[in-house]
């Protein structure tokens, strides 16, 4: 698998006590690669979880972090900040993905890390919401867990016994480029699907399978080692809003 070394530096430790799916510092550290993030800039977190992906921003880039999540609490999320020594350039928020309070424009990027695919699947939410956010000329980066292709019912025949609930937002690199793309706000700079997405999961399956099987009724490990077809993705996707575009006006 390949190495993440600014991860490298990280308390391990820190990471498993606080991820909430596969590793996110992995996550946004190749989600970075293809963003131009630069001290001073004001990045929204979305769905930022347990805020390490924001620590992960502030420490690397220097860069001012709103940290935002639903289901974490934002005074749980400050001790955090504390701990790690970035609240003066992390702030967190708790807001839901519709009702979000922030001005148009405010942002130079919106970043979100395992978490775009529980609300941003909708066809309306990136031109009417979220890319209202972003100034002319910021940027956006999402990681998002998905699929090698569609598929005619939505999932593959091999993982039919595991395909529940929110899943059906599983998409393909190309069914995300264009629900991004087709809207004229953004030019796409890049879309792939992550190298061994299994090796990048894996290890927190491994760590929360009984919590996972107690929930679901079968662990992340049962799901990934059913995937026999190697359908399964993590997949990258990085934009950069135009100047001016055709984008949909809301009335």
């Amino acid at each position: 698998m390949k190495k993440y070394t600014k991860t490298e530096r990280y308390d391990q430790n820190w990471i498993a006590e606080n991820w909430m799916g596969p590793n996110p510092l992995w996550l946004v550290e190749e989600l970075c690669n293809h963003m131009d993030l630069r001290p001073c800039m004001k990045v929204l977190d979305m769905g930022c979880g347990k805020g390490l992906t924001s620590v992960f921003l502030a420490k690397e880039f220097g860069v001012t972090v709103f940290a935002n999540d639903l289901w974490i609490s934002a005074t749980d999320n400050l001790n955090r900040f504390e701990e790690a020594r970035v609240s003066d350039l992390v702030f967190p928020i708790h807001a839901e993905a519709h009702a979000l309070p922030y001005a148009e424009g405010f942002f130079d990027a919106a970043i979100a890390i395992d978490s775009y695919e529980y609300f941003g699947a909708d066809e309306i939410y990136f031109p009417c919401t979220y890319s209202k956010l972003v100034k002319p000329g910021g940027q956006f980066g999402i990681v998002v867990p998905g699929l090698a292709r569609e598929f005619e019912r939505g999932y593959p025949d091999t993982l039919r016994k595991y395909w529940v609930g929110d899943m059906f937002s599983f998409h393909s690199k190309d069914w995300w480029r264009r629900l991004w793309d087709k809207t004229g706000i953004v030019e796409i700079t890049a879309c792939y699907d992550i190298d061994d997405p299994k090796g990048i999961w894996m290890p927190h399956a491994i760590a929360t399978k009984d919590w996972s099987t107690e929930v679901q009724g079968f662990s992340d490990v049962d799901f990934l080692n059913a995937d026999t077809d190697n359908d399964v993705s993590l997949i990258v996707m990085a934009a950069r809003k135009k100047e001016t575009g055709d984008g949909f006006k809301t009335i």
